[in-house]
């Protein structure tokens, strides 16, 4: 209870801090055509209050309706640091690419609340692997802000400028996967343009990744499931992203990057970096 009713506060919160914006420009009189513009971009984009991203994902993870077998993964995928560090907030529009049976769309979910949304995005060829997961995931609408999306990533299912965070977790190396000879999962670059055009101005993109070792090919995404962060930032950056901020909330200096991540000897436990991309508001 205590969880919902800080996540509630924070919303209310935003919806206060709005109404008092509208209010004060309402009573201005007679605006001169300098000072309608910047009200109509004040109304067209309203500032947020101050989030404490912190407190905000301990109220999400610790939510007691939150499934029992979801939090079984918390220590080695440690969420708290990845709310934090998506700089997350109630009423975001989320796109979450690539997002497997849903253990981050739940959170991510939760962390929106009712007045935001979460497009939870997977290839159609990815069904056989986790299908049933999402079925019971989304069973009698009990996470009714998030909508599913079949996709390849070079053709994500959203409008232009009309999105306030996209993640993608486990992530990119999935680009230079080839599930079958002559079949690929998106077009490197187009994807991330893709990634780029449904953003609004401003928004933030943010990765999550195997690690492969410094220098390694992009084949090394097919072969071992990994990617070097050089390939990301570079892709990243070409589609016009900038680098705002890394994190090493999930490296493992033991995880040598040698082998595929679903090798019994390192799986659940390989080195991951974290980015955050920020799309120019100019």
């Amino acid at each position: 209870m205590k969880a919902s009713t800080s996540i509630l506060a924070l919303v209310a919160a935003a919806g206060l801090f709005a109404a008092c914006a509208k209010k004060a420009d309402s009573a201005a009189a007679g605006p001169s055509p300098t000072d309608k513009i910047q009200m109509d971009t004040k109304q067209a984009e309203p500032p947020m209050p101050d989030i404490n991203y912190a407190d905000l994902a301990a109220a999400v993870l610790s939510d007691p309706a939150r499934p029992e077998a979801d939090r079984t993964d918390d220590e080695r995928r440690n969420p708290a640091a990845a709310l934090e560090f998506f700089q997350i907030a109630p009423s975001m529009k989320v796109f979450e690419i690539e997002a497997g049976g849903g253990w981050y769309t739940e959170i991510l979910s939760r962390a929106v609340g009712p007045t935001g949304s979460v497009v939870m995005q997977g290839p159609e060829g990815f069904l056989a692997f986790y299908g049933e997961q999402v079925t019971a995931r989304l069973a009698d609408n009990r996470l009714p802000n998030v909508r599913q999306s079949l996709s390849n990533f070079d053709a994500l299912d959203a409008v232009d400028a009309s999105v306030d965070l996209v993640t993608w977790v486990q992530g990119p190396h999935e680009l230079y996967f080839k599930p079958s000879e002559g079949v690929s999962l998106g077009d490197p670059a187009k994807s991330y343009a893709e990634i780029f055009r449904i953003l609004r101005p401003g928004a933030a993109f943010v990765v999550i990744d195997h690690s492969a070792v410094a220098g390694a090919p992009e084949a090394t995404g097919n072969d071992l499931h990994r990617i070097d962060r050089a390939i990301v930032v570079e892709m990243a950056e070409a589609a016009g992203f900038a680098l705002e901020a890394e994190s090493d909330f999930l490296a493992n200096p033991e995880d040598a990057r040698k082998l595929a991540v679903f090798d019994p000897a390192i799986r659940g436990n390989t080195d991951q970096f974290a980015l955050r991309f920020r799309k120019p508001r100019g």
